[in-house]
């Protein structure tokens, strides 16, 4: 993950190896002491006509939604929130984490399904440790239990999966990884990217959506061996029919935002190369590949009728992560899955992180705007074309 902070208190958390934290030219940004309160008036995201459903889906072409990195804060050291918060001495208590999640549900309120990337490990109690003592490219966390129930409160009237296919899954070694996906799966989130079988949805007219998780980490089948990728998402294509892929890989922060087919690197770790997963993927069967990781949006395409969101940035992260522009900026893809295969339509809904954990819908737009761009840049053919809020063919 890309942070903003390296506090000693942070730092003396990490005291043994791992990989995959942090990276070089970190920026050191001290939040204002002002926060804006959970509860403020919010902007109100509505669904235009092509959006609008008047009930629950019966069709394939179900509204499947997916959202990027979420961290509910880090119950393995709060320290940090007192530069968040503007205030000095002990921790401080996180937020309930429902309330942070609370204004983002009016955005996936039509949604069948959404899936988000659960950033770190879930659960309380002692922990191994992971990074080595005064490490700056390390970081370790946790969320409290509470974090999956509120994830599952995301989209109460819908199924929801958290994906664990990351590199902060492990945070809290193999025990720590198996009480995440028991904490998730006891408050009613199906689990993907645990292993090779993918978690099952099923839809009210009797067709079943697959979800398979990857990664370039120890969590999670690896998204650089293609060979099993197509193996893995084949064999839930010709079972299922409708198969849907998350990932977590490629570079990060703020010069991470171009996709090209190239193998990339980040903290001299092997972050495996994107573009070639997605083709991968898509050739195997997927109708859509959701990327996450890099902590900014990436560029969206269309290959035939699936559709590859290459990242789609940080959700929702209550933590020492940077929020400078562009990295507070994300929101959620949408799908319709067409009975012929692949994409119906799909659209993209905006949201602003303005303080940590103080996420709401963007009336602005911007991160679509990003996508446009990045997306006409890096795939002039096949690139989308991000028009208020609608995902086209260019």
């Amino acid at each position: 993950m890309h942070v903003s902070t390296a506090s000693p208190f942070l730092l003396a958390a990490c005291l043994a190896a791992g990989t995959g934290c942090g990276g070089p030219g970190l920026r050191f940004i001290w939040p204002s002491p002002s926060i804006v309160g959970i509860d403020r008036p919010q902007p109100t995201w509505r669904p235009t006509a092509a959006h609008r459903v008047a009930h629950r889906p019966t069709l394939a072409d179900a509204v499947v939604c997916a959202g990027g990195d979420v961290m509910l804060g880090s119950n393995l050291d709060t320290l940090w929130a007192r530069t968040v918060y503007g205030q000095s001495g002990d921790p401080l208590p996180l937020p309930p984490p429902a309330a942070l999640v609370g204004p983002l549900r009016e955005l996936v309120s039509d949604a069948a399904v959404v899936m988000v990337n659960v950033e770190g490990a879930i659960g309380d109690g002692p922990v191994p440790t992971k990074c080595r003592p005064g490490s700056t490219r390390c970081y370790q966390f946790r969320q409290d239990p509470a974090a999956a129930r509120a994830l599952r409160s995301l989209a109460p009237h819908a199924m929801v999966v958290g994906n664990v296919a990351n590199n902060h899954a492990m945070d809290t070694g193999r025990e720590g990884f198996d009480a995440t996906t028991n904490h998730l799966r006891e408050a009613g989130v199906l689990v993907t990217g645990a292993d090779t079988v993918p978690a099952l949805v099923p839809l009210p007219s009797g067709d079943t959506v697959a979800f398979l998780g990857f990664s370039t980490f120890s969590a999670g089948p690896d998204a650089r061996d293609l060979t099993g990728v197509r193996r893995h998402v084949a064999r839930a294509a010709a079972r299922y029919g409708f198969v849907v892929v998350s990932v977590h890989m490629g570079a990060e922060g703020r010069a991470a935002q171009r996709t090209r087919d190239v193998g990339e690197t980040f903290a001299g770790e092997d972050r495996g190369n994107a573009v070639a997963f997605a083709r991968a993927a898509v050739e195997a069967g997927a109708a859509a590949v959701f990327g996450h990781g890099p902590h900014v949006l990436r560029a969206v395409e269309w290959r035939g009728d699936a559709l590859v969101v290459y990242s789609l940035g940080n959700l929702l992260t209550h933590g020492p992560f940077s929020r400078e522009e562009p990295l507070n900026r994300g929101g959620f893809a949408c799908v319709r899955l067409s009975r012929a295969g692949g994409v119906l339509s799909a659209d993209f809904r905006s949201i602003v992180q303005e303080r940590p954990g103080v996420a709401y819908p963007d009336p602005t737009g911007r991160a679509g705007h990003l996508l446009d761009s990045l997306s006409a840049l890096d795939f002039p053919a096949s690139g989308a074309r991000v028009v208020d809020g609608m995902i086209l063919r260019r």
